[in-house]
């Protein structure tokens, strides 16, 4: 696993209502308090959404309806991990876990089975300038996001 990507695997209480899940507290030790902005995609099966990173902000991602695969890259120089890809199956088949991503992993994802719905926390509120796009078929990370 890419050094600083940490999952939590999510548990939900279930009976003939429906059920309930927390997906993050406070207290967990992989967030720590760290509160910045909360957002919410909806996306089509097999549109993907890649590559983009931050230099500053760090992401929780949470497939909280329908199926994703999320591609991660370390660009970070200097971290154990550089070069690294990592994917991650995450959403109602594949398990209910949340993703931190650190500052300096590129990321993105597609959908396997939609619509999905995608919860972000984030630990700053959204800069533009903090974000930098690449593009889905970069011959450096050399992922094929059609497969």
């Amino acid at each position: 696993m890419i050094q600083g990507i940490e999952i939590k695997k999510l548990i939900a209480h279930q009976d003939e209502r429906g059920f309930f899940c927390e997906l993050i507290r406070t207290s967990d030790e992989f967030f720590k308090g760290q509160f910045g902005q909360l957002s919410h995609s909806m996306t089509h099966t097999g549109v993907f959404k890649a590559w983009h990173m931050h230099h500053k902000q760090t992401d929780w991602i949470c497939a909280i309806a329908g199926d994703i695969k999320l591609g991660l890259y370390d660009m970070r120089k200097g971290s154990s991990t550089h070069g690294q890809l990592n994917e991650i199956l995450m959403g109602q088949t594949h398990g209910r876990v949340v993703v931190k991503i650190p500052p300096g992993i590129a990321h993105g994802y597609k959908i396997i089975q939609g619509p999905a719905h995608i919860i972000y926390v984030m630990n700053r509120e959204y800069d533009p300038s903090d974000e930098i796009r690449i593009p889905h078929d970069d011959a450096t990370i050399g992922y094929d996001w059609t497969v």
